[in-house]
């Protein structure tokens, strides 16, 4: 089975979100993947999503967020990115541990995923968030 692809660019503003977990939906239609790894991406992607809304752009300053997602025959992968302010993943790597409210998002992701990366957009800016999950066969 070839990869389903799609990329979708939404304004960083929290009601666009549901676009995003509409544009889920209609991929699991197309693979039709477990209801509970359904919900489980809707809320990853949702947190992803909206920490991009919260923390890339400053105040009045407008923005995009960037989702792509690949759907293969045993994963999906969604990437969301954005070129905000970013932040330092390397830093939030070491604090992991520590429950915050900038990481708990980030912890509740990896919890619900079974690969995830963490890095800065491109050319150095933003931020850029992929996940992976494995579908059952």
């Amino acid at each position: 089975m070839a990869a389903h692809a799609v990329h979708l660019t939404i304004p960083a503003k929290a009601e666009y979100i549901t676009l995003v977990r509409l544009a889920l939906t209609g991929l699991w239609r197309l693979r039709s993947f477990s209801e509970e790894a359904l919900a489980d991406l809707k809320l990853a992607v949702t947190e992803a999503c909206s920490n991009s809304v919260r923390h890339a752009y400053g105040e009045g300053r407008e923005g995009i967020v960037q989702i792509d997602y690949e759907l293969h025959a045993d994963r999906l992968v969604i990437e969301v990115s954005d070129d905000g302010t970013g932040f330092d993943p390397d830093r939030w790597e070491r604090e992991r541990g520590e429950l915050s409210e900038g990481g708990l998002g980030l912890a509740i992701i990896r919890s619900l995923t079974d690969e995830f990366e963490l890095g800065n957009g491109g050319a150095g800016q933003g931020s850029r968030l992929r996940l992976v999950k494995f579908l059952e066969a």
